[in-house]
């Protein structure tokens, strides 16, 4: 697996898909105000994605699923739930969110894929930790999909 890390926005990366760091889907999204990377969607590709993660249902934690793109340029966006009721991230929330998301990336035959650091915003989780356990994650995978970790600038 190829594994590019590059200091900039996530929404400006030339990938198939990104990965939006999402809640368990409890809340509706039209109550919740998005910040962070979920702000930047909302902002740059329109409410169209929230809507239909909305309508699926509750996320269990460390899951993923996929949705339109809304106005942004890419193939989809895969949700994950990689904070808790309790708006934390853990290690095994961050990995298990990198493993579900990159399952549906391969399954939906992307070909690369762009990570934020998961957990680090509203899931107050260290950065270097976060990104020590994206790296260990991705390392046990088995995967043709070029990844991009973005560092937020």
């Amino acid at each position: 697996m190829k594994i590019s890390i590059v200091e900039g926005n996530l929404l400006e990366q030339p990938v198939d898909c990104i990965v939006n760091a999402w809640n368990r889907n409890i809340i509706p999204w039209w109550m919740l105000i998005p910040h962070g990377v979920s702000g930047a969607i909302k902002k740059r590709g329109g409410v169209k994605p929230f809507q239909e993660i909305g309508s699926t249902g509750p996320l269990p934690l460390g899951h993923a699923r996929k949705t339109g793109a809304g106005n942004l340029p890419f193939k989809a966006i895969i949700h994950v739930a990689s904070i808790d009721l309790l708006w934390k991230a853990s290690e095994d929330s961050i990995s298990q969110s990198i493993v579900n998301a990159m399952k549906i990336a391969e399954e939906s035959g992307f070909s690369s894929i762009a990570f934020p650091l998961l957990g680090t915003g509203s899931g107050r989780f260290n950065v270097e930790q976060a990104e020590a356990i994206m790296h260990k994650t991705f390392e046990k995978l088995d995967s043709k999909l070029a990844v991009t970790l973005v560092r937020f600038k």
